[in-house]
């Protein structure tokens, strides 16, 4: 799994600073790689308007996509966004009790 950060400006450091220490944290920092791009491509492709955007891509699944963008989330909210990413799709966490009814395999 990567974690881009997107940005043109010098908006970035508290964001990189907060990713890598969640992740720290939560001791993925070996699993999870963090990078940060001004790409234009990247941009467009996910039609981000403002900066800077946090983007989680998964190269497994096919899975890109933008899940903040223009905020510095709290320290919590990227723990818990890292923790439902990472064990919510394969685990009844990221399912109602009792299942979730879609046709997942909780």
């Amino acid at each position: 799994m990567k974690v881009k950060i997107f940005w043109t400006k010098e908006n970035t450091a508290e964001l990189l600073k907060k990713v890598m220490t969640s992740l720290e944290e939560l001791w993925l920092s070996d699993f999870i790689q963090v990078e940060t791009t001004h790409d234009e491509a990247i941009k467009n492709e996910l039609n981000i308007t403002k900066e800077p955007a946090l983007i989680v891509e998964e190269e497994a699944i096919d899975f890109k996509d933008t899940i903040f963008e223009w905020i510095i989330p709290e320290d919590e909210e990227l723990k818990s966004m890292f923790i439902s990413i990472i064990w919510g799709w394969e685990s009844e966490w990221g399912c109602a009790p009792g299942g979730c009814g879609s046709g997942c395999s909780c």
